[in-house]
Order: structure tokens, then sequence, then C-alpha cells
């Protein structure tokens, strides 16, 4: 499973609507663990532009980038199948960022988690397409 930038920004304690990470340490999500997750290389970027837009502490973004390297699946965003696929994408998705995070869901044949609602518009359409499913928080916690 791969997950967007938006669910990495607590680790950098920006505050977050679902925080999925929390989630799944309290148990919340079934089935799933941390090492399940895979993060595609352009989130830690993502992550840090982020964070100096909204005037967080380097030290907290830089512990953040430590514990997501150590804990999850980092995906290059510069192999050749994610930006062959980004490529693709861009006709049909505006953010490159986001096309690069949706490709490397597809080229790896792994379900996405994410918020973003220009993605999760095209929900049906890459499901038909690519076998993946576009999750959100609300798809995968225990209510």
């Amino acid at each position: 499973m791969i997950i967007d930038t938006t669910y990495l920004l607590p680790l950098a304690r920006i505050s977050v609507k679902y925080d999925l990470l929390r989630a799944i340490a309290d148990g919340k999500i079934r089935g799933v663990d941390f090492s399940d997750l895979g993060v595609s290389l352009i989130s830690l970027f993502e992550l840090q532009a982020k964070a100096s837009k909204l005037g967080v502490n380097p030290e907290y973004v830089s512990k953040a980038v430590k514990v997501i390297l150590r804990v999850f699946r980092i995906i290059p965003f510069y192999r050749r199948d994610v930006v062959r696929e980004a490529h693709n994408l861009r006709k049909i998705l505006d953010d490159y960022i986001d096309c690069i995070i949706l490709a490397t869901a597809i080229t790896l044949k792994e379900d996405l988690v994410t918020e973003d609602s220009d993605i999760r518009k095209l929900s049906n359409e890459i499901s038909r397409k690519y076998g993946i499913r576009i999750l959100s928080y609300n798809n995968l916690i225990d209510h």
C-alpha cells in the first residue's frame, strides 16, 4: 500500500485532519502494519516544502525524514516505469507530484491511500484501467 504525503505530515508536527499513522499505531486499522506501507521519495521533498511554507522548525523536519527513511519502503520517483506512467497521468491530473505518487502505486500494483480530491475523482477510472484501489482514511478506519 502506498500512502500519500498528507499522512506523513504529523511526523513533522504538522496537524492533519486524518492521522493515518496514529490510527495504525493505535490499532484502529486492522490488517495494516507500518511495514506494509510504501512512500514515494518525492513525498519527502513535498513534506519539506510544506513544512518550510508553514515555518516548521527544521529539526522537526529532519527527524521526520529520518523516521520515514527508517520505517517505510521508499520508492524512487526516478524509476523508469514511474517516470513513464507519471508522464501518461499528466493528461488527466494537473499536479505532477500527484502524478508521481499515483504512478508509484500503479507501477507497483499497490493500492493508494490519499485524501486528494483530484485523485479520488479518478478512482473508478484508475481501478478499471490499472486494477488498484484508491482508498482514504475513512475506507481503512474501523468505525
